[in-house]
C-alpha cells in the first residue's frame, strides 16, 4: 500500500498551471526521485504535498487519508517533512536552536532529546558546532542542519528538495550516503527532487521524469539509468 499518493494533481501559480494532472505513488519504505528540468514543476510537487501551495484539483493521499486541503502544520503533524531548496536554515540562530525549531510542534520532551542526539550522531559535525550560529556554518554544514532540522519533526515521510545544490563532489556524496541511512535505519521514506539525476538514480527505488508539469516517464530507478531518453537529456550521456 502507498504511503503517499498524488492522483492527477493541479496546482496553479494565479492564472499559470504549474502542474497538470500529476499522479505519483510512494510506497512505505522506498526512495522515490523526481527528476527533470528547471521549471518542470518538481518543487511545485513537493508544495504541494506540504500543502504551501494549495492544489486546484485532485487528490493527495498520506495513508489513503486525504491531506490536500489540510494546513502545512497538520500535514508535519502527520509525519511529512520538507528539506526545501536553498536549504533556509535560520541563520542567527544556533545549530541546536534551528534544531529546536524542526521540533517545534513535539511536546515529548524525552523523544525530542533522542532524535538531537541521533541527529548528531548522524551528522557529527554538528555536534562540534552545536552552539556555533547557522549562518556561519558552511555550505555543506548548512544542508546537514536543514536535513536534521527535518529529521527533528521525527517524519515517516521526508521530502528533499535539491539537497546537493552547490556542494562540492565529496560532500555530495556524504549527502546521498546519509540519505541512504536515513532511510535503511529510520525506516524514513523518501521523496527525493534533485538535478544530479545520476547520484538520486543510483539510490533510489523508482524515479519518475517531469516535463512542463506532467509525469512523462515512470519505472525503476535501475531501468531509468538505461533509458536511452532519460541518459541523453538528464544525465549527459
Amino acid at each position: 500500500m502507498a504511503l503517499l499518493e498524488l492522483k492527477d494533481v493541479r496546482t496553479f501559480y494565479g492564472n499559470i498551471q504549474a502542474l497538470k494532472g500529476v499522479s505519483i505513488s510512494v510506497e512505505e519504505g522506498e526512495i522515490v526521485t523526481l527528476i527533470g528540468a528547471n521549471g518542470a514543476g518538481k518543487t511545485t510537487t513537493l508544495m504541494s504535498i506540504c500543502g504551501i501551495v494549495p492544489i486546484r484539483s485532485g487528490e493527495i493521499l498520506l495513508d489513503c487519508q486525504d491531506i490536500s486541503r489540510m494546513s502545512p502544520h497538520k500535514i508535519v503533524q502527520r509525519g511529512v517533512s520538507q528539506v526545501p531548496e536553498g536549504r533556509r536554515i535560520f541563520p542567527q540562530l544556533t545549530v541546536s536552536e534551528n534544531l529546536d525549531m524542526g521540533a517545534f510542534l513535539r511536546t515529548d520532551r524525552e523523544g525530542i532529546k533522542r532524535n538531537m542526539e541521533e541527529v548528531f550522531t548522524i551528522f557529527p559535525r554538528l555536534a562540534e558546532r552545536r552552539n556555533q550560529l547557522g549562518g556561519t556554518l558552511s555550505g555543506g554544514e548548512q544542508q546537514m542542519l536543514a536535513i536534521s532540522r527535518a529529521l527533528m519533526a521525527n517524519p515517516r515521510l521526508l521530502l528533499l528538495d535539491e539537497p546537493s545544490l552547490g556542494l562540492a563532489p565529496l560532500i555530495v556524496q556524504n549527502i546521498f550516503e546519509v540519505i541512504q541511512k536515513i532511510n535503511k535505519e529510520r525506516n524514513t521514506t523518501i521523496l527525493l527532487v534533485e538535478q544530479n539525476a545520476n547520484m538520486a538514480l543510483k539510490i533510489a527505488n523508482k524515479g519518475y521524469v517531469m516535463q512542463n508539469g506532467l509525469i512523462k516517464i515512470t519505472d525503476t530507478a535501475a531501468d531509468l539509468l538505461k533509458n536511452q531518453e532519460v541518459r541523453r537529456a538528464y544525465l549527459g550521456l
